[in-house]
């Protein structure tokens, strides 16, 4: 489905516009290394988005060395600040060995804003996600706690990103009900390796209004085509310079990931595209989808990303896609099938909600 980073998106159930692809920023202020950007790349692919029509920029206190994320995209933006629409997260430690310096409770949510603030040199959060459930913060707590900053001024809108369907679901359910700020977005990682959040997060995201804006559609460079079956070693976490160790110790790096890459990669030479061009054009097929974060560390790997928005997936591509990287389907989905839906629909045929 052939788009230009220009024709923006309405994030879920809001008036929000965004671009379709966001441009992530983890890579800033993390060093110079394998997957580290300077400043002066940072500024040169913030520089291309926006050039090009972008206004998704993504980021979290967490990214970068004690918040240095922030930091560059304050300094880069500095000007140019209002057209953007900037999201930014809370929830993991910025002091280790605080208890209240992380985790999704009041204290840490409106502490963690108001150093974003003053990190980004700005005086509003776009959008402001929940990073990482924690269970142990009650739901009231969070609702009420965004709520607040949003009838601040501080936040516009708010979002979730790696948290259970279930909680989820029933967030924005208890929102709605008491007239509190819903959340228009849901960040969960989706690509061609990670297929899973199709059986309940998408279907949920969907029904309850949340525009999803996938991480890692790329399997954090797996579909990139750069592995082969002689990386399939074991890695350390103590080298964290190298995304190939990290990939390896947290389950990436497997002979089925690397079936669907090279199938990413038959498709792409077959279509005269990048395998990275290639995975991320597929997220963008499904329609829940809004704008996929692009995690990029230089502008020549921007500038090919960018180009997954010309890209058109035939229908037989499409199907080669989907039958090298389909997962299983889990209870009750694959009772709630065939046959099943004869007995509900008295063997009639009844469409689905748009």
């Amino acid at each position: 489905m052939a788009t230009r980073l220009d024709h923006y998106r309405l994030l879920g159930r809001s008036g929000l516009r965004v671009s379709p692809l966001a441009l992530g920023t983890m890579t800033f202020g993390v060093g110079e290394g394998s997957w580290g950007s300077t400043e002066d790349e940072a500024r040169a692919m913030v520089d291309m988005f926006i050039d090009r029509g972008g206004n998704f920029i993504d980021t979290a206190n967490f990214y970068g060395q004690l918040g240095q994320s922030e930091e560059w995209l304050g300094r880069i933006v500095k000007g140019r600040r209002d057209p953007l629409v900037i999201s930014t997260k809370y929830s993991l430690t910025t002091r280790p060995g605080d208890p209240n310096a992380a985790g999704n409770h009041r204290k840490n949510m409106v502490r963690s804003v108001e150093d974003s603030l003053r990190r980004m040199q700005t005086d509003h959060i776009d959008l402001l996600y929940l990073h990482m459930w924690d269970f142990r913060t009650p739901v009231d707590e969070i609702l009420r706690a965004f709520d607040d900053l949003v009838r601040a001024g501080k936040v516009l809108y708010t979002g979730l990103s790696d948290t259970p369907a279930w909680q989820a679901s029933r967030m924005q359910a208890i929102a709605e009900l008491r007239g509190w700020t819903q959340f228009c977005a849901l960040q969960i990682a989706y690509s061609l390796v990670e297929r899973t959040v199709e059986r309940e997060m998408i279907p949920m995201a969907r029904e309850m209004g949340m525009g999803v804006s996938p991480w890692a559609p790329l399997g954090q460079g797996m579909l990139t085509g750069k592995y082969t079956r002689a990386d399939l070693m074991p890695g350390s976490m103590d080298d964290i310079n190298s995304r190939k160790a990290i990939n390896a110790v947290t389950g990436k790096l497997t002979e089925r990931n690397l079936d669907i890459a090279d199938v990413v990669v038959a498709c792409a030479t077959d279509l005269g595209c990048t395998p990275a061009q290639m995975a991320l054009a597929w997220t963008l097929v499904n329609p829940a989808v809004c704008s996929p974060v692009v995690g990029v560390r230089t502008p020549a790997q921007l500038e090919d990303n960018l180009g997954a928005l010309d890209l058109t997936i035939p229908d037989e591509v499409l199907a080669r896609l989907d039958a090298v990287s389909a997962v299983p389907p889990v209870f009750p989905i694959d009772v709630l099938k065939s046959p099943a839906e004869g007995m509900m629909f008295g063997n009639v045929t009844v469409a689905e909600r748009g």
